[in-house]
């Protein structure tokens, strides 16, 4: 069964101790719960992803691209927004973000 579901964030970077940076975006209220859901189901399955990620389908503006949300203790769920999806939509650190999710 696949689910969708659309979500707009804020846009934040992360910077590793090595001076790399990832940026992400929050996933949290109703479509957090929606993603927690998921994963409670996919652990009973065992079929969860690593660190209890889930493999997803996200598209922002016109980029379409494969990855998976993360669960987060203090930000609900984060999604990595690649370099690429980032130059292609002219996103930058703190830019809002709508997000359609499959899953």
């Amino acid at each position: 069964m696949t689910e969708h579901l659309i979500h707009t964030g804020t846009l934040w970077r992360w910077t590793g101790g090595n001076g790399g940076a990832w940026h992400f975006m929050s996933i949290d209220g109703a479509a957090g719960e929606a993603l927690s859901g998921t994963a409670l189901m996919r652990r009973l399955e065992k079929t969860i992803g690593g660190f209890g990620s889930i493999k997803v389908r996200a598209r922002i503006g016109e980029s379409s691209f494969a990855t998976s949300v993360f669960p987060s203790k203090s930000e609900g769920w984060i999604l990595p927004v690649k370099a690429s999806v980032r130059r292609a939509e002219d996103l930058a650190e703190g830019d809002s973000v709508t997000v359609a999710l499959e899953f």
